[in-house]
């Protein structure tokens, strides 16, 4: 039979993320030992007062129905005072939609939101699924590049020249996926002071990581004066409780816009699984402690990896406030060979890594900058020296 898919999905490009991780097993499956730091995945298991929330739910016996789309109401709540405590955000339960993973969540949000050619700012270096949804949803993406001279943060300037007649929103991370920076409560005021004089705007603000910060307090833009009633908040379990498999996202929204993504999940996966909700239930009314651990290890981590990094010729690398990514500068490698091999960007040095290094990183390419590399340090301490002792001896090899 001839090709019949549709047009949108011929022109989705694949998650490089998970693309990388594929080819990385395919390689553990022939035999080969690669080190993977190419998805953003807890190495830690789920805190295990978590898992006991979710098996007295299956104790229960109260949880083998269907749930509210839009999630569990004692969740619901659960997250609003998560919200109000954490955060400064008022967002009622009924502002809360709970869907199957922050991913979901955006998709539900774009497509709620945008019309064919509506325009969205995407700061930059920006998660590889921003683009791909906001194209889904039909709109068209204007990046704002932030610079490492700049932590990798765009800037209240670049935002107010980037915003046109089309501008319907603005989306960005916080701590940010792939470059682990952290917008401090100056830079977030001075956007929400640009987008003042644009009301019509809807700023969707992905703080996944929230809890993995290694710095000054959290800051959510949707506490902004004026803001939180044109702020989309996108957060879930999957990084600071380790819980990637369980598939637990939220958003806190305008009420007009959480009926629309609620009548999005309605119709295309209804509600989130009910024993995971429970879960999560579980994880935010109890103790953070395994998570602050878990951050804790982090800190470690990013201290070695920072300096071994440091100490590669050619490699510029900036210390991350927040996530557990680094996002290294690798374009002095560019135009240099290995055994007739040429590097002509940072899937090609990516590609030779993975190939001579044995180790899987992401090409920067897929996060809106080709000149670097994404690593993520959710490994352990002996992968992580190994696999950066094998990048340093690898990348010694091109000339």
């Amino acid at each position: 039979m001839m090709d019949l898919r549709s047009e949108r999905i011929k022109s989705m490009a694949e998650s490089a993320t998970l693309a990388m991780a594929a080819k990385a097993r395919e390689l553990k499956q022939q035999g080969i030992d690669v080190i993977s730091l190419s998805l953003g995945e807890p190495d830690f298991k789920t805190p295990k007062h978590i898992q006991e929330g979710a098996k007295a739910a299956i104790d229960e016996g109260k949880y083998f129905a269907y749930p509210p789309v839009n999630g569990y109401l004692d969740l619901r709540q659960a997250i609003s005072e998560k919200f109000k405590k954490d955060n400064g955000l008022d967002y009622t339960a009924d502002q809360i939609v709970v869907s199957n993973g922050a991913k979901q969540s955006i998709a539900n949000v774009f497509l709620a939101l945008l019309d064919p050619g509506d325009e969205v700012i995407v700061f930059s270096p920006y998660w590889v699924s921003y683009s791909a949804l906001v194209e889904l949803a039909e709109g068209k993406c204007v990046f704002v590049n932030g610079g490492i001279e700049n932590d990798f943060k765009a800037t209240a300037a670049q935002l107010k020249a980037a915003i046109t007649d089309k501008t319907k929103a603005l989306i960005f991370s916080s701590p940010c996926n792939p470059t682990g920076s952290v917008f401090s409560e100056q830079e977030l005021s001075e956007i929400a002071e640009v987008l003042k004089d644009h009301p019509n705007i809807v700023v969707i603000s992905d703080e996944i990581y929230e809890l993995i910060n290694y710095g000054e307090k959290h800051v959510s833009i949707g506490a902004m004066p004026g803001m939180i009633e044109r702020t989309v908040t996108i957060n879930g379990f999957a990084k600071g409780f380790a819980m990637t498999g369980w598939r637990v996202g939220y958003i806190g929204a305008p009420l007009w816009l959480a009926k629309a993504a609620n009548k999005i999940q309605g119709q295309i996966t209804s509600a989130n699984c009910s024993i995971a909700q429970r879960a999560a239930l579980t994880a935010l009314t109890t103790s953070y402690e395994p998570s602050y651990e878990m951050v804790k290890e982090y800190a470690r981590r990013r201290e070695l990896v920072h300096g071994l990094l440091s100490e590669i010729p050619g490699v510029e690398v900036n210390m991350p406030g927040g996530a557990f990514y680094f996002f290294p500068n690798i374009s002095s490698f560019f135009g240099k060979s290995v055994e007739g091999k040429k590097i002509e960007n940072a899937t090609d040095l990516s590609m030779f890594l993975l190939e001579d290094a044995k180790v899987s990183v992401v090409t920067g390419e897929a996060f809106g900058d080709p000149n670097c590399i994404r690593l993520s340090y959710a490994a352990s301490e002996e992968e992580l020296k190994t696999a950066v002792a094998s990048i340093k001896a690898s990348l010694a090899k091109l000339s």
